[in-house]
């Protein structure tokens, strides 16, 4: 397995047969790294507040000036000297970036002015033999422009002052920022290889789960931040994976809690941003604490990326820490999971240990097989087929709608496939009041997935009611 940080357009500079050059937005925390990366890429990637320390780990990105792409990845705030476990790792985290990257933009606080940590970031820059374009941000004011100028002593040809807040003399920085940078070339087998759509994995769950230590498990190396400390993980990272056959996003989110649980304005907007990374997530693995067993919050979260229309896995995680496991605990323990997630009861469920990797590789192909059901389309001849078999017959005509005192004139006329991702079927039905039964929807989603293997994706019925016309003469 190969790992590749790049966002998805990246794969625009692999059809002419090279790969973008990456940009590191270095600083201090609380300069506006993040305001400035969500400013150049166009989107609101990373989490933007007034507490300092709120983005952690790696962003990525990617921007387009003057005709040139280039990839751009967001760091925490670097704090040198600080042996806290979080800062300490955002450090290792930033450290990271700065070796990949071919340039380094480097923010700092034009009001502030210059401060003993600027000098401590300098020296460590100025070690990296790198590139380093200074960003002399928050230049509102004409004053606070002129003396931006002082950040030359550090001994970097090129200060830019800017607002990152207002835009203002960003084309400037990005003008220079361009000029010299290079796409690496590519080899010829991965030129040549051909490009398959990214399957879009996002791992969910509540706080201190263990999201992180499973994508850094996945991966096999650390990518992200891992701490005993519940919530360290705010933005929702995004990390490529590539395999022989595939190209995984892992996508790791922030921990969910309830609402009355959510403090911290980053907290909130962090949960937000989970949630919305299932918006464009394929597969949600649904994480959970064997130990603490399963939660109403557990459900309440799967009910998220079922409402996504995510294909879905149960991950229990921690499942080497259980003690006293006995040969049917794996068994007791997914009905007591089945019964407070009874609307998944199509999902696959796995025990894992994120921290030992146990079972951890079953989990890649369960999600190529999930997201294959998910884009799973029918052919009419085949519906038509599986019509005449278990709608058309008495018991499925007979049951969309059961009333009292006998059975209802509602009858299904046909079925058809209109879309996929999720799996999406019309049933046309005349006669008698609209409305299927629930059991009768159940029924037709089971054989569905017996007929058609729809492995550990949902599938969405919806009903279209043809009204009976008035043909009396007026």
């Amino acid at each position: 397995m190969s790992l590749k940080e790049a966002n998805e357009t990246e794969q625009i500079a692999a059809a002419v047969g090279q790969s973008l050059p990456l940009v590191a937005v270095v600083g201090q925390p609380n300069v506006g790294k993040s305001t400035l990366f969500n400013r150049l890429i166009g989107q609101r990637r990373s989490i933007v507040g007034d507490e300092p320390g709120i983005t952690r780990d790696r962003i990525y990105g990617e921007v387009e000036w003057s005709g040139e792409r280039f990839s751009l990845v967001d760091t925490g705030g670097i704090v040198p000297d600080d042996d806290a476990v979080i800062p300490a790792n955002i450090f290792k985290q930033a450290a990271f970036a700065i070796d990949d990257a071919q340039a380094l933009v480097w923010v700092v606080d034009a009001r502030q002015g210059l401060t003993p940590l600027d000098e401590e970031l300098a020296k460590l820059l100025r070690a990296t033999g790198k590139r380093v374009l200074v960003a002399a941000n928050k230049s509102e004011a004409a004053r606070v422009e002129a003396e931006a100028s002082e950040f030359y002593r550090f001994g970097f040809e090129e200060v830019f002052p800017i607002s990152a807040e207002q835009g203002t003399g960003l084309g400037e920085l990005l003008d220079a920022l361009v000029k010299d940078l290079k796409r690496v070339p590519k080899t010829d087998a991965e030129t040549a290889a051909p490009q398959i759509r990214e399957l879009r994995l996002a791992i969910i769950g509540r706080p201190n789960v263990g999201k992180s230590s499973l994508l850094n498990r996945l991966i096999g190396e650390e990518r992200v931040i891992v701490s005993p400390v519940a919530g360290t993980t705010r933005d929702a990272i995004d990390t490529v994976l590539e395999t022989e056959n595939q190209t995984f996003r892992l996508i790791d989110t922030a921990g969910i809690r309830r609402k009355g649980k959510t403090g911290e304005m980053a907290e909130k907007l962090s949960v937000i941003m989970a949630i919305k990374s299932l918006e464009r997530a394929d597969v949600a693995i649904v994480m959970m604490d064997a130990v603490e067993g399963v939660t109403a919050l557990d459900a309440h979260i799967a009910g998220y990326a079922h409402d996504a229309g995510c294909a879905i896995i149960l991950a229990v995680n921690k499942w080497d820490a259980l003690e006293d496991k006995q040969t049917g605990t794996a068994s007791e323990f997914e009905r007591g999971l089945r019964d407070h997630m009874k609307f998944l009861d199509w999902a696959p469920v796995i025990t894992i240990s994120a921290l030992s990797g146990q079972r951890v590789e079953r989990i890649l192909p369960l999600a190529v097989r999930a997201n294959e059901a998910r884009n799973r389309r029918v052919s009419t001849s085949q519906l038509n087929a599986f019509f005449e078999n278990a709608v058309s017959q008495p018991r499925g005509g007979g049951a969309p709608a059961p009333v009292k005192g006998g059975v209802s004139r509602l009858h299904v006329q046909y079925i058809t496939q209109v879309s996929v991702r999720p799996p999406t079927f019309v049933l046309f039905t005349a006669g008698g009041r609209p409305g299927l039964h629930f059991s009768y929807v159940r029924y037709l989603q089971n054989r569905l997935r017996e007929e058609f293997d729809f492995f550990g994706t949902p599938l969405r019925i919806v009903e279209r009611h043809r009204k009976k016309r008035n043909t009396r003469q007026r």
